[in-house]
């Protein structure tokens, strides 16, 4: 590999000598969307470690805290609008070449950048469950129950965190009202995957099943520290599949990698644009 060619042209090679690409991606597709994401360039915690599944469905003050940040972070992520990468990922699923998209983020911006065959592996943020009687719930209509029992709350300024969190300049979460589930009065939760649960067996079997169809893996923007990521790329090096990552930075999968590009998702994916023009990669 001549280490001048444009990381584009290198991305490009790959796609073109496989027909069934399974794609992953992470965060690091969505930052240009202005949500953050939560490691550095060494797959380092940038900031606090999110909420754990434990904490949220066993301390009241916890979830109080939770829902207290999300109701100011969720407005950002129902205002973001997809990138460049997302729209490229469109343009690759209509090459044909795309076995599925198995993203790890929680956004939706690649159904709004235009893709269809999704596997959302942790959840959407757009949706909320009950836990008790599991009825599903739009976000949107929890973000009115939590602005009416909590208005006080509306006006505070905070910082924008990853996932739809917010960090508020102070914080007082013994003074917010959380909403109980209108059927049920149950606990109500968003509909992701927290740090430290599981990915739901058939959405994971799904993922799998689609995997195993596939002929090449591609990881874009994450740096598969998150093991329900990681297990894809481990499976593939196993597999004997051809593996690739762009990502900024430390992969926890580099020592399994065919080939990684260490730039932008944007930049590598720009060889893209002309293909909205012209016939598939694989005619």
């Amino acid at each position: 590999m001549n280490p001048s060619t444009p990381p584009e042209h290198l991305l490009q090679a790959f796609v073109e000598r496989h027909e069934k690409l399974f794609v992953l991606t992470g965060a690091g597709c969505s930052t240009d969307s202005g949500i953050p994401a939560y490691r550095d360039r060494q797959g380092i915690w940038q900031r606090s470690p999110p909420m754990t599944w434990q904490r949220f469905t066993g301390s009241a003050a916890d979830r109080a805290r939770y829902w207290a940040r999300s109701m100011l972070g969720w407005r950002h992520v129902r205002d973001a609008r997809p990138n460049a990468t997302h729209r490229a990922l469109a343009i690759l699923e209509d090459t044909g070449c795309m076995q599925v998209l198995v993203t790890q983020n929680v956004d939706g911006l690649h159904q709004a950048g235009g893709n269809r065959n999704i596997i959302d592996l942790h959840g959407r943020l757009d949706r909320v469950l009950c836990l008790s009687c599991n009825r599903c719930f739009a976000r949107e209509e929890v973000q009115q129950a939590l602005e009416a029992l909590n208005p006080d709350w509306c006006s505070h300024e905070a910082a924008q965190a990853p996932d739809g969190d917010a960090e508020p300049a102070s914080e007082h979460p013994d003074a917010f009202h959380v909403p109980s589930c209108p059927r049920c009065h149950g606990m109500l939760k968003p509909d992701v995957v927290f740090f430290g649960e599981n990915v739901p067996r058939q959405r994971l079997a799904h993922a799998l099943e689609q995997f195993q169809r596939a002929d090449a893996m591609l990881v874009l923007g994450s740096s598969l520290m998150v093991y329900s990521g990681y297990r894809f790329a481990v499976a593939a090096s196993r597999r004997g599949m051809p593996l690739a990552a762009v990502n900024l930075g430390r992969n926890r999968a580099d020592p399994l990698l065919d080939l990684k590009l260490d730039c932008r998702c944007d930049q590598a994916l720009s060889f893209l644009d002309s293909y909205a023009y012209t016939s598939p990669v694989h005619a």
